[in-house]
């Protein structure tokens, strides 16, 4: 069918200033306290230090989707690999991980091992490939090993992945702005593993990908198929619809699908991959599979890009479809680019009157793009994962719709959105949903709209360009003249926010957790209630407003513990109460930011706030450099808290007592600077330091241990003052028994020092009995010399 005008949707174009670093970061932090679920921890062996307690988006009770998986995430696993991050700057890979932290694999034999807490015959994990010269991605194999024996070999790509330039962006590696890094795979075992066994990542080859990087790993127990309903059509053996997914199905499924609606029957989607090359146009009909595990729909029209899998009711021009159910399979997708107008998201058009149900996402546009104006649909139990675009949006004249108990991650945009353009949007719920990772924009937001809910939902880890949740007068179409501005009563109650809000590299200031704009014109006409809320470790400021007056805003019993920079930011002038606000570890003294002065109204109720509220606030026309800390211990976790699963087994190996193998030990290097000779690099203080000879690399640095060792990590560190800006020097490390043949123990690559982290990053390496240890740096992005205050050897 032919497809309305669709209008372009608009969005501020990233600066190109920033370049992904593949490095490797270490910061030290502590978890919050608080509802926030904590992620299961694997014991780890001594090889690679443990990743940062951080509080997990994942199980937090009575919040967010309920999902039928356990995460496991890969910084807190046995590993030989190496750990990075934890890290929030754009463009850095760990920046994109879920909670900012993940392990990278790089050689033959490293790998990711984890322990179940429960049952499981099914694994979806999430990985990053580097891309390849033509930004067309690369393909890879990794093995999946059970209790040490090989299982198989999955397969894993980055053709969806790693995107260029600014918006809406484009796959030439030669361009700035890479970012997008990340991809999930599933895989099932074939049976049933129990509580305790060990499920590995392992590396096989490097020949198609030099490194892996591993983010996490859901382990689930699927149920089994679902049996044809009674009475049902089935698109296999009733239309012939090939279920191996070698012939085109489409029209098989179209076919199916009138018939189901004509006889008002189900249609069956049975077990199979089925190969879709256009949308599959449903009204009044039900669509079921055997389950998103089993039945799955993908495919994409050959030489037509512009078509590709996807369901869709009719556009609300041609009549809009109602009584719709979708339930019970998968929509994945082939979508490697992003182009605005094309109609290749897995759900569209106009579905009234409709549920969407247990329905698996991924590789599409965007999950569900739905343009009204239409009526009452339910969208529920489902997972969004992997987008270019948007997880959700309700867009011109959605009303008395619902997004409830869903899953999304890695989208490329909002990840669930109501966008009020030229028709009202009235009455939708975003309810008990986690929405983590979008890669570009908010977690949850709604550009206009009247009686809106946002509740019972959990936010974690913006990218960049957004917050957790926001409410805004913002985008075309949107003001009180068409009536589709924010109006009416709206509802923001119960939601958990968690390293929300992040950098806007345009404004190149902090955007807060939770935001308003009056972009258009000033939110006037709205009560705007946000209550019993947590905003935990915000990556700049807690509460924000900018571009024009918000008014009406209500703050009750929210809990703030932890911001990068203010609990308030303030750049807009509006008026606001706050009753029982408490706010704990926000990092400027002055916890306010306000240059309007008496423009922002601030009105406290009761004597429960504390900790947030500041007169004079401050006005520095100067924004602080967040800091990123976990809840405010920037030394380091005391008591991380009980992990949701502690772990019973001891590590896989257990850690030595011999410390620092370099302290003091004879040391050499191939040039110096004035006085900074490598003695400085192991004498203990790291604010000494070694600088080779500049605008001459490569550079080595030499410790004799006095005998072989089995080295299996560095941590090498610069000097902490924050006056050393960030830098990322290129460096490999060799050893050797006799201090004339040496060994490479870890190819080249980039190392990022960062003061938010210390200037510590820790390098692992695999256990090789080493006398001599050997650093080679040949590129230091901030001096043209090799730099090292200190250089730190252990062995298990």
């Amino acid at each position: 069918m032919t497809p309305p005008p669709r209008r372009r949707l608009l969005r501020r174009g990233i600066s190109a200033s920033l370049s992904a670093s593949l490095s490797v970061s270490l910061a030290l932090a502590t978890a919050v306290a608080g509802t926030a679920a904590v992620v299961v921890m694997s014991a780890a062996p001594a090889a690679v230090a443990a990743g940062v307690p951080a509080p997990s988006p994942v199980g937090i009770p009575g919040r967010g989707a309920t999902v039928p998986f356990v995460e496991h995430e890969a910084e807190y696993a046995a590993t030989n690999g190496t750990l990075i991050g934890p890290n929030r700057l754009y463009g850095s890979l760990p920046s994109e991980a879920s909670g900012r932290q993940a392990v990278t694999l790089d050689a033959v034999g490293e790998y990711v091992e984890f322990t179940l807490t429960k049952p499981a015959n099914a694994m979806t994990f999430r990985y990053s490939l580097p891309d390849n010269s033509a930004g067309t991605g690369r393909d890879a194999g990794i093995d999946v090993r059970v209790n040490g024996n090989q299982l198989k070999n999955v397969l894993v790509t980055s053709k969806y992945g790693w995107y260029y330039g600014g918006y809406p962006f484009n796959n030439n590696p030669g361009d700035t702005n890479p970012h997008h890094f990340y991809d999930e795979t599933r895989t099932m075992f074939g049976s049933t593993l129990g509580v305790g066994t060990k499920v590995r990542l392992q590396v096989s080859s490097t020949a198609q990908s030099p490194t892996f990087t591993i983010d996490l790993a859901d382990f689930e127990q699927v149920e089994a198929p679902k049996a044809k309903p009674a009475g049902a059509l089935d698109v296999v053996a009733d239309f012939g619809a090939d279920p191996t997914g070698a012939a085109d199905s489409t029209a098989k499924f179209q076919a199916a699908v009138a018939a189901g609606q004509a006889q008002n029957r189900t249609v069956y989607i049975p077990q199979g991959n089925f190969e879709i090359r256009d949308h599959i146009v449903v009204d009044k009909v039900t669509l079921a599979g055997a389950g998103p595990w089993y039945s799955v729909l993908k495919g994409r029209h050959p030489t037509d890009r512009s078509k590709a899998v996807g369901v869709y009711g009719k556009y609300a021009n041609q009549g809009g479809s109602s009584d719709v159910t979708l339930k019970d399979f998968a929509i994945i997708g082939d979508i490697r680019e992003r182009v605005d107008n094309d109609q290749v998201n897995a759900i569209g058009g106009a579905l009234s009157n409709s549920v969407i149900d247990n329905i698996w996402m991924q590789h599409t546009k965007c999950g569900v793009w739905v343009d009204g104006p239409m009526n009452n649909l339910t969208i529920r139990n489902s997972r969004i994962l992997d987008q270019t675009a948007d997880g959700v949006n309700f867009h011109y004249g959605v009303t008395n719709s619902t997004v409830t108990n869903t899953f999304v991650r890695n989208t490329g945009d909002d990840g669930l959105a109501m966008w009020a353009e030229n028709i009202p949007n009235v009455n939708n719920k975003f309810t008990f949903n986690t929405v983590i990772l979008p890669i570009l924009a908010n977690n949850i937001v709604t550009y206009g709209g009247k009686d809106i809910t946002i509740s019972d939902n959990v936010m974690s880890d913006t990218i960049t360009n957004g917050g957790g949740l926001h409410i805004a007068n913002r985008y075309p179409g949107v003001n009180s003249g068409q009536g589709t501005a924010v109006s009416g009563t709206h509802t923001a109650a119960r939601n958990t926010l968690i390293r929300a809000g992040n950098n806007d590299f345009n404004w190149q200031f902090g955007v807060g957790a939770v935001w308003f704009s009056g972009l258009n014109e000033p939110i006037n006409n709205a009560t705007i209630n946000i209550t019993d809320t947590e905003i935990l470790d915000s990556s700049y400021a807690a509460i924000h407003l900018i571009e024009g007056a918000t008014n009406g805003l209500n703050f009750k019993n929210i809990k703030i513990d932890g911001a990068g920079t203010y609990a308030l930011q303030i750049q807009a002038p509006g008026r606001a109460t706050f009753e029982n606000v408490k706010a704990t570890n926000i990092a400027q003294s002055n916890t306010i930011h306000n240059c309007v002065g008496a423009g922002f109204q601030i009105t406290q109720v009761g004597g429960g706030n504390s900790g947030w509220y500041s007169n004079p606030p401050a006005c520095t026309g100067v924004w602080p450099a967040p800091e990123w800390t976990n809840g405010g211990v920037p030394g380091g976790p005391v008591d991380p808290g009980d992990p949701t699963d502690p772990p019973t087994d001891p590590p896989t190996d257990p850690p030595g007592d011999e410390g620092n193998l370099a302290d003091g030990r004879p040391v050499t290097a191939t040039g110096q600077t004035q006085t900074y000779g490598p003695g400085n690099a192991v004498d203990g203080d790291a604010s000494t330091y070694w600088e080779s000879t500049n605008n001459a690399f490569p550079q080595s640095i030499t410790v004799d241990l006095g005998s072989a060792k089995n080295v299996d990590r560095l941590v090498l560190k610069l000097p902490p003052a924050a006056a050393w800006q960030t830098r990322t020097q290129t460096l490999g490390v060799s050893g050797s028994s006799d201090n004339s043949t040496y060994t490479s123990l870890k190819a080249p690559a980039g190392v990022t020092f960062n003061p938010s982290s210390a200037n510590t990053a820790t390098v692992g390496l695999p256990g090789t009995p080493t006398r001599y240890v050997r650093v080679t740096v040949t590129g230091n992005t901030g001096w043209p010399a090799a730099q090292l205050s200190e250089l730190e050897v252990y062995a298990d």
